[in-house]
């Protein structure tokens, strides 16, 4: 299960058995949702917010954290899922504990 990010508490990462559409997850305690990236030409033109089947789903200030956090970090999160699926690379860690803005 590579971790790609924490953001305020947020773990996002990926399973290691994933599958198309490129996605997310997102857990916070028993928390856990995920974001499913869609891309024309190489652009995202949608992310959507899926809940976990057998998890509860993050809601409130952790769901808005995670919406802003996408807003800001999704093609970063693309390229990760990129090198680590497509190109077997390992994908580094990254800690952010500054709200965005």
């Amino acid at each position: 299960m590579p971790k790609v990010f924490e953001y305020l508490g947020i773990l996002i990462f990926f399973y290691s058995n994933e599958h198309d559409p490129i996605h997310v997850h997102a857990k916070y305690d028993e928390f856990e949702s995920k974001a499913e990236f869609y891309l024309v030409n190489g652009k995202i033109v949608e992310i959507r917010i899926k809940q976990v089947k057998g998890k509860k789903p993050l809601i409130g200030n952790k769901l808005k954290d995670f919406k802003d956090f996408l807003k800001k970090y999704s093609d970063k999160i693309v390229v990760k899922w990129i090198d680590y699926f497509v190109y077997h690379k390992e994908v580094k860690f990254e800690k952010i504990n500054k709200r965005i803005k």
